[in-house]
């Protein structure tokens, strides 16, 4: 299997040259905030977001070496902390513990405290984005801040209602997860001055990573063996239908699909209804039909990448596509 290590070889020095940006640029007044500030910023995960900005800059670029300029760092700050920043807020509504293995900040300050360092973090990046100059960087990334709030109340009243379908799954998957990957890889284009078309293409290729991404996420909940970082079955407890559940319920008989339901409905306070669902999920093909839709998503983000010469960027594109398909495997 493919490690993100040998993916992000050929984009080494830019890489640290961002970790260097990010660490100026965000600094807090007062003990406690900095503290914080800190502490959400040391546990940003795989960094996935700000990898794929500096791939796709690097491919895309007319001049060797134009990747590892400002523009490009601060592009991938901008969606790197609208990021962070919507994770720290997800933890606040989910009451989650822990993130990535360790106490989240909600389970460390208290909730009222991480939503402020949530949007302070986003005012933060926006205030640093506006005072560069780089109108079209930032005008391009923020639309991604709307469609994240509006996945997530889509997902909680479908959750609430157990009313998700099909069409409104991929809806909200599409506004919380594959919409900022889409920037991630078109801004990265915007940023060395790509055409308006490979931006486009850039944007096509990265929201259909974004839905293997979030779909592949939905499958390893329902995978005990799989290290999130979150506790297993995570989705079930929160009342949330995701796709290996949806692609049972789509087939069901309807007294079959009111036991999944009624069965869903006690998973909060029921770890034996938890691991009965789970499993049903899984004798029925849940996962193997969620597996296949993501697989299919892959194999499209993939042929967007046949337009360009090859290269060692496009090569660890195709790689971080394999990663993410393979990814807790």
């Amino acid at each position: 299997m493919i490690t993100l290590e040998e993916i992000r070889k050929p984009v080494t020095a830019e890489l640290a040259a961002f970790d260097e940006f990010i660490e100026r640029q965000f600094t807090a007044e007062g003990e406690l905030l900095a503290d914080m500030l800190r502490y959400a910023l040391s546990s940003r995960g795989k960094g996935i977001r700000p990898l794929l900005v500096i791939l796709s800059a690097a491919m895309n670029a007319s001049v060797k070496g134009a990747a590892g300029g400002r523009r490009t760092c601060l592009a991938a700050m901008l969606v790197e902390m609208i990021h962070v920043a919507s994770l720290i807020h997800d933890d606040v509504i989910d009451e989650a513990d822990t993130r990535r293995g360790r106490p989240s900040v909600n389970a460390r300050w208290q909730s009222h405290k991480a939503v402020i360092l949530g949007d302070y973090i986003l005012a933060k990046n926006m205030n640093i984005g506006l005072q560069s100059g780089q109108l079209d960087l930032v005008t391009h990334v923020c639309g991604s801040m709307a469609a994240l709030c509006e996945g997530e109340v889509l997902q909680d009243q479908c959750a609430a209602e157990h009313s998700m379908t099909l069409k409104t799954y991929l809806e909200v998957i599409h506004k919380k997860t594959a919409s900022l990957m889409g920037v991630a890889a078109s801004v990265g284009a915007l940023a060395v001055g790509a055409t308006r078309d490979r931006v486009a293409m850039m944007r096509r290729f990265g929201e259909s990573l974004g839905m293997a991404f979030q779909i592949q996420d939905d499958i390893l909940d329902y995978t005990p063996s799989a290290q999130t970082g979150k506790p297993a079955c995570n989705d079930l407890r929160e009342g949330k239908i995701t796709l290996p559940l949806l692609a049972v319920l789509e087939h069901a008989s309807e007294e079959h699909r009111a036991d999944l339901l009624g069965r869903l409905a006690r998973c909060r306070e029921d770890d034996a209804a938890v691991e009965s669902l789970r499993r049903t999920v899984e004798e029925e093909g849940g996962l193997a039909a969620a597996a296949t839709a993501m697989q299919g998503y892959i194999s499209r983000a993939v042929e967007m990448l046949a337009d360009y010469e090859e290269s060692d960027y496009r090569s660890a594109l195709v790689n971080l596509c394999a990663f993410i398909a393979e990814r807790d495997r």
